[in-house]
């Protein structure tokens, strides 16, 4: 398997010690996630170094846990340098051996931090109890985090002693720096995370009830939106000659076409797409999914990027990161970059910077070419008709019908 790696015969010490007969096996996970082979060689050659060091501890894959290797980075410290990457390889190492059954899964999981224990209680109780999305826990768990490693700075957790002055002092504070939407998370996070501490009775207050709101009433502001025109400057920026721009390309056209979510732009698998019948199953908020009609310019653009530009992975994810490990993206910050890079490269000037803004575009557009609000509704896929009400606000012809005349007279 490393014979293609080396010019020369392969070194016989990368395969010594206890994890030398997984080398091989190891290389091919690699060369799968799409290392480059000056990336795989650096790689094998720290999982060698691990092994021998392993052989003169005089520990076995029964002794394998994370602590381990921090003992490990520091002993290397000593003679080698330390690549950024280095433990990450080898936590892709003790999965990979967690895989194969060599080691117990529950090896890879062991963490004694108290913050860590709440946080999976926590994240268990919203999936199970509540039912709710991968997505939703990964906003909330930071945020609970955050207030925690604000309020137990020494790493003892006293739950018990929080109180309502100390909630609305966080709130009050953190609510300084963040854009009103974040602040409203935390509120929302914090929430819920004081209701499952009184339904675990870990604290004996309703603290739920003294978290305070943020005041943000709807339909205050204009939805931001771009011209045609600047959208199809947008997806011209996109150098579809490459790789990323072909992916670029395609991620923007069906956000701009087709008003989807960044979210549900990560989501989307290969087996959503159904060219038989030109459909495209949207996997929205929740279990929610829907079905759209794929239109032709945008068909054309993913079946050239899944051609072209796609890399070979494993991974059912359409749109994959353009550099090793091949794998979906982490999460919609991901696609609300590709925008922002986008507007960048087409020189458009605009306050907001977020995927959402093309979703705002085509409502936009899709008004003031006479389509009716219910129609836009079932293009965005809102539940509650309410929610398309924003855009009756940018309606001026419609609203000169309303308008009253002016008792003054004319100024």
């Amino acid at each position: 398997m490393l014979e293609h790696l080396f010019s020369k015969s392969v070194p016989e010490w990368l395969y010594a010690g206890p994890l030398g007969s997984y080398v091989n096996s190891f290389t091919s996970l690699l060369l799968e996630k799409g290392y480059t082979n000056y990336s795989i060689k650096v790689k094998i050659r720290l999982v060698a170094k691990f092994s021998r060091w392993l052989n003169q501890q005089n520990l076995g894959f029964d002794d394998l846990k994370l602590e381990l290797f921090d003992h490990f980075i520091k002993y290397q410290k000593t003679a080698n340098p330390v690549r950024r990457g280095d433990l990450a390889t080898l936590k892709l190492l003790l999965r990979h051996l967690s895989d194969a059954g060599i080691i117990l899964p529950s090896v890879i999981k062991i963490d004694d931090n108290p913050f860590c224990q709440i946080e999976d209680g926590f994240a268990q109780y919203l999936s199970q109890e509540r039912g709710l999305s991968p997505e939703t826990l990964t906003t909330y768990i930071p945020l609970v985090r955050c207030f925690l490693s604000n309020f137990f700075k020494a790493g003892t957790i006293g739950l018990e002693k929080l109180c309502p002055k100390d909630i609305t002092a966080f709130i009050l504070s953190y609510t300084q720096s963040v854009k009103r939407s974040t602040a409203k998370l935390m509120v929302t996070s914090l929430r819920a995370f004081f209701r499952y501490l009184r339904f675990r009775g870990q604290i004996a207050t309703d603290l739920a009830a003294f978290v305070p709101a943020i005041s943000d009433w709807r339909l205050t502001g204009l939805p931001k939106s771009l011209e045609q025109e600047q959208i199809e400057c947008l997806l011209k920026s996109c150098d579809q000659n490459t790789k990323v721009g072909q992916r670029d390309y395609t991620i923007l056209s069906l956000l701009a076409r087709l008003g989807l979510r960044a979210g549900e732009i990560v989501k989307m698998t290969l087996d959503d797409i159904n060219w038989d019948v030109g459909e495209l199953i949207i996997r929205g908020k929740g279990p929610r999914k829907d079905k759209l009609p794929i239109p032709y310019d945008v068909g054309e653009a993913l079946a050239a990027y899944l051609q072209h530009g796609r890399p070979a992975c494993s991974t059912r994810c359409v749109f994959i990161r353009a550099r090793a490990p091949y794998r979906g993206f982490s999460s919609s910050v991901a696609i609300c970059n590709v925008v922002q890079r986008a507007l960048l490269r087409a020189k458009i000037n605009s306050c907001y910077k977020g995927a959402h803004l093309l979703r705002h575009s085509l409502a936009t557009n899709m008004l003031r070419k006479g389509a009716s609000l219910t129609e836009i509704g079932e293009i965005l896929r809102h539940q509650l008709p309410s929610t398309t009400e924003l855009y009756t606000k940018i309606d001026i012809v419609s609203l000169r019908s309303l308008a009253q005349p002016w008792l003054g007279g004319e100024i």
